[in-house]
C-alpha cells in the first residue's frame, strides 16, 4: 500500500470520508491543517492573517514532505490549495494515492457557514464567486489526480469504498494538469478495461486492433467489452511497421464516420506500438479530436508507446516523420496479453526498458540486470515491478516535458540510428526493440569515441542487452547503408541532430552533434 492523499477545495468533505477510510485500511488519519494549528498553536485563520499566504504555503510544504518521507502508510487530507505547491503536488503524485474531492461552489458555501474560518474563501462580496474563480485557477493542479469523486450527492460510506477500491488497483498517473490519466498495471484482470471505458461514459466505442492481436488476444478484449452493452465498431488493420500508413489511418477513419460516431466516441487502441500509434493519430483528427483508450499488448508497447500521447505513422522518407501530441483518456496493460507474444517480440519490448534505465534510472538498470533470464522467459513475477518501474521513469520525464522541448529527447535514445536500421530494413529485418537495441550501443560507442560516454559503461549497456537475448551490433556497412535515413531524422536540425549522450549509469543529456561528425564516430566505433 501507498498513503492516501485526500486533495480538494474546502468543504469538499476531506475531514469527513478520510477518517471512514482510514479506518477501512486500518492506517492513521492526519489533517495538515489541524497538524499545523497544533504545530503552530494558532488557527490558520491566524497564521494566514500574521503571515501571508506565501509564509502558510511553506509550512505545509515542509508538513507534505515529512509525512511523505517517513515510510508510514496513512491517509492525509491536504488543504484545500495544498496542491498549488508543485514540490507537493509532485512528491503526492509520485509518493501517494491521490483522490481529488469536488463539489459545486453553491455546495462549497453551503457547507462553510462561517467565513471567518475560511480567509481565502472571504476574498471580495461573493463567496460563490469567490469560490468559483478560486476552484478555476486550481482546476489543472486539483486534476492530477488518480481518481475525481463529486461529493455534491455522494454520501460519505460510498466515497470512503471508492477510495478503498482505488488503492486496492494501486494506478499509476501521469500528471499534465487537466490532460493527466492513470495507467493499471494488472494481470489477467479484463474488469480493469471494462471499468476504464465506463469511467470515459463514451456514447459509442471504436475498437482498433490487428489481425495478429484479434485472433490472439480478441476474445479476452471481447469479453471485458461485453458487460458494457455498448454499441460500436471493429476495425482490424494489417499487422506489422510496413502498414504503418496513413492508409491504415484512413481505414479506421471510414469506420468510425461511417458507423456516425459523434465527438463523444472512444477509440480503444488494442495492440503494440503500430496499432496504439494509428489509432491515437486518428483519434487525434477524428471530429477535430476525440478520446482514446490504450490498451497495449505487447511488451514495448506497455512501457514505452502507449504512455506520452505520441501518435502517428511512417513515410516513405521515414519513420515516424507525420504524427501528433494526443494523450489517451487512460492505459490499461494487462500483463496476460503477453503470454501469446512470441518470444522475440517479448525480447525486443525489453531493449525499451534497458534504454530508459540507461537515460535515467539506474536502479532500473540493476534490476535488470539482477534476473535478465527470468525477464526474456517472461516470468510475470520478476517481469511485473520491471514494468511498473519502466513505466514511472517513462512518467518522470513525460510529466517535466510532455512535448518533447528539452529532456523528454533522452527517450531517443538508440533511436536515431536504430530508426535508420528499420527503414533500411524495410521494418521487415529488424523489429523495433531489436533496432533500438542496436542503435543504443551503436550510438554509445560513438559518443564514447567522442569522449562523453565512459567506455565501461558501454560495455554494460552491451552486457544488458545480449543478457536478455538482444542483438548488439551489425556490421559497419549496414550502418552505412542505413545513414542517409538519419540525414532525415526529425530530430535533425539544419546538419545536427539533437543525440541523448549517456555520461553515467542512469544519467544522460542531449547535445547536438553534427552529422558528419556522428557518421564518423559510429563508423569507426
Amino acid at each position: 500500500m501507498r498513503p492516501v492523499v485526500l486533495s480538494g477545495f474546502m468543504g469538499t468533505g476531506k475531514t469527513t470520508i478520510g477518517p471512514a477510510v482510514a479506518a477501512r485500511l486500518g492506517v492513521p488519519f492526519v489533517d495538515t491543517d489541524a497538524e499545523i494549528e497544533r504545530a503552530a498553536g494558532k488557527r490558520v485563520p491566524e497564521l494566514w492573517k500574521a503571515e501571508g499566504e506565501a509564509s502558510f504555503r511553506a509550512r505545509e510544504l515542509a508538513l507534505v514532505e515529512l509525512l511523505l518521507s517517513d515510510g508510514v502508510d496513512r491517509v492525509i487530507a491536504f488543504g484545500g490549495g495544498t496542491v498549488t505547491i508543485e514540490r507537493a503536488r509532485r512528491l503526492a503524485v509520485d509518493r501517494a494515492v491521490v483522490v481529488t474531492l469536488t463539489a459545486s461552489p453553491e455546495t462549497i458555501v453551503a457547507r462553510a457557514p462561517d467565513l471567518a474560518s475560511r480567509p481565502n474563501l472571504a476574498v471580495g462580496g461573493d463567496p460563490v464567486v469567490r469560490a468559483r474563480e478560486l476552484l478555476s485557477l486550481r482546476a489543472d493542479a486539483y486534476a492530477e489526480c488518480h481518481l475525481a469523486l463529486s461529493t455534491d450527492t455522494l454520501d460519505p460510506d460510498a466515497a470512503a469504498e471508492a477510495v478503498v477500491a482505488l488503492v486496492s488497483r494501486d494506478p499509476l498517473l501521469v500528471p499534465l494538469g487537466a490532460r493527466s490519466y492513470v495507467i493499471d498495471l494488472c494481470l489477467d484482470e479484463p474488469a480493469r478495461l471494462t471499468d476504464a471505458i465506463a469511467r470515459c461514459a463514451p456514447s459509442s466505442v471504436i475498437l482498433v486492433t490487428d489481425s495478429h492481436v484479434q485472433r490472439a488476444r480478441g476474445a479476452a478484449i471481447e469479453a471485458a467489452l461485453r458487460p458494457l452493452a455498448m454499441g460500436g465498431t471493429r476495425v482490424a488493420l494489417p499487422p506489422g511497421e510496413q502498414n504503418k500508413t496513413l492508409a491504415s489511418v484512413s481505414t479506421i477513419w471510414d469506420a468510425a464516420l461511417g458507423a456516425g460516431v459523434d465527438r463523444d466516441a472512444l477509440v480503444v487502441a488494442a495492440g503494440g506500438g503500430v496499432v496504439g500509434d494509428l489509432a491515437g493519430f486518428a483519434a487525434a483528427c477524428l471530429l477535430r479530436g476525440v478520446r482514446f483508450l490504450q490498451v497495449p499488448t505487447t511488451l514495448l508497447a506497455m512501457v514505452d508507446s502507449s504512455v506520452g500521447g505520441k501518435t502517428g505513422f511512417d513515410h516513405p522518407a521515414g519513420k515516424n516523420l507525420l504524427g501528433a501530441f494526443h494523450q489517451p483518456s487512460a492505459v490499461v496493460a494487462d500483463l496476460a496479453h503477453l503470454a501469446t507474444l512470441p518470444a522475440r517480440e517479448r525480447r525486443a519490448g525489453l531493449a525499451e526498458v534497458v534504454k530508459i534505465a540507461l537515460a535515467t534510472d539506474e536502479a532500473l538498470l540493476a534490476l535488470v540486470e539482477a534476473d535478465p533470464a527470468a525477464l526474456a522467459r517472461g516470468d510475470a513475477g520478476p517481469l511485473a515491478p520491471v514494468v511498473r518501474a519502466a513505466i514511472h521513469a517513462k512518467i518522470r520525464v513525460v510529466r517535466d516535458d510532455e512535448r518533447e522541448q528539452g529532456l523528454r529527447a533522452l527517450l531517443n535514445l538508440g533511436h536515431t540510428i536504430g530508426h535508420a536500421l528499420e527503414a533500411q530494413g524495410g521494418y521487415a529485418r529488424w523489429l523495433h526493440g531489436e533496432a533500438v537495441a542496436i542503435g543504443t550501443v551503436a550510438e554509445m560507442r560513438a559518443t564514447a569515441a567522442l569522449g562523453w560516454t565512459p567506455p565501461a559503461l558501454v560495455a554494460r549497456a552491451e552486457a544488458a542487452m545480449a543478457s536478455l537475448g538482444l542483438p548488439c551490433r551489425v556490421e559497419r556497412a549496414d550502418l552505412a547503408s542505413a545513414w542517409h535515413f538519419v540525414a532525415s531524422d526529425k530530430k535533425r536540425t539544419r546538419d545536427a541532430v539533437r543525440l541523448p549522450v549517456v555520461t553515467g549509469p542512469g544519467q544522460a543529456e542531449v547535445r547536438r552533434v553534427s552529422l558528419s561528425d556522428l557518421r564518423d564516430a559510429v563508423l569507426r566505433a
